[in-house]
């Protein structure tokens, strides 16, 4: 891990001497996603930050996480816990670091949950982000927020899993899955979402359990394009790597394979510019206002 972050911090050292400062023109159908809903704008992975990633036109997904509850609700959150940097108790005390398991989502009702505050403190990452009394919702509850505001609206979302966490921070990935294909059938979302995940196993379940779901392996190494698809036993409709290690050659290798390629996370428009004169197919942002800058 400490390799791969020495690595992904001097490709970022080299992005900074790469600058687009000409506009680039956007392709019509570019799949601009809202991560989080807005995190740069917004506390993340809230109703209002899906809300207000709807008040731009050019946002056509919205990106989320998903964990669950105690009693098996699927809550929107990156974390299969209460992040002490940007939750609070019920009364009104933070959440601190010590003893994180205490603070976890699948030992607590969904009703425990959403009495925690996950907005109010803002996130130090984020000085734009606004800071309002909000709390983690259901994913239904997302859906129908925002579908009446915009019902043609699709869908990124992640299954936060992986093997150590199977039985403590989730359920056992074939019974996560399960839930998420569920609740997706019961919203009738299979035709506006891709499910994504970092966890080779939740999508090789994905694909047992719901072969008409469009499927994105999200990707943090260093390893090459055909070496990453090889650790899968089929071909997922998107590839989602770490934006600083896009190449002409990996959208190349995308788009030979008829795959797209959507790269994670995108916040400087001049980097937006780079990754759109590459050929990549979508971003995946913080910031949904700095898309028009892309384009003047």
């Amino acid at each position: 891990m400490a390799k791969l972050f020495l690595m992904l911090s001097a490709l970022s050292f080299l992005a900074c001497k790469v600058t687009e400062n000409k506009p680039v023109p956007v392709p019509v159908g570019f799949d601009w996603q809202g991560h989080r809903g807005c995190r740069g704008l917004m506390p993340e992975n809230s109703i209002p930050a899906f809300l207000h990633a709807l008040d731009f036109p050019s946002v056509v997904t919205l990106e989320l996480d998903l964990a669950v509850s105690k009693d098996n609700q699927l809550i929107v959150s990156h974390d299969p816990f209460f992040n002490p940097d940007i939750c609070l108790k019920p009364d009104g005390s933070p959440v601190t670091k010590e003893n994180q398991d205490k603070w976890l989502l699948y030992q607590r009702t969904t009703a425990e949950i959403q009495a925690f505050d996950c907005g109010s403190v803002g996130n130090p990452r984020f000085p734009e982000q606004q800071k309002i009394h909000t709390y983690k919702p259901t994913f239904q509850a997302v859906v129908e927020a925002a579908q009446a505001k915009n019902p043609a609206i699709h869908w990124n979302i992640e299954i936060k899993s992986q093997p150590d966490w199977d039985g403590l921070y989730h359920p056992p990935v074939a019974d996560f899955v399960r839930l998420v294909v569920a609740e997706l059938r019961q919203l009738h979302l299979e035709k506006q979402v891709v499910v994504q995940s970092f966890d080779v196993r939740a999508l090789e379940q994905m694909h047992q359990q719901a072969p008409d779901i469009a499927l994105a392996y999200l990707v943090e190494n260093m390893a090459s394009f055909p070496d990453n698809i090889a650790k899968l036993s089929f071909l997922p409709e998107i590839y989602s790597p770490y934006y600083l290690t896009v190449s002409r050659k990996t959208v190349r290798q995308c788009h030979g394979h008829h795959m797209k390629l959507i790269p994670w996370t995108v916040n400087d428009v001049s980097a937006m510019r780079r990754l759109v004169r590459l050929g990549v197919d979508g971003i995946i942002t913080d910031y949904p206002d700095k898309i028009e800058k892309v384009g003047r």
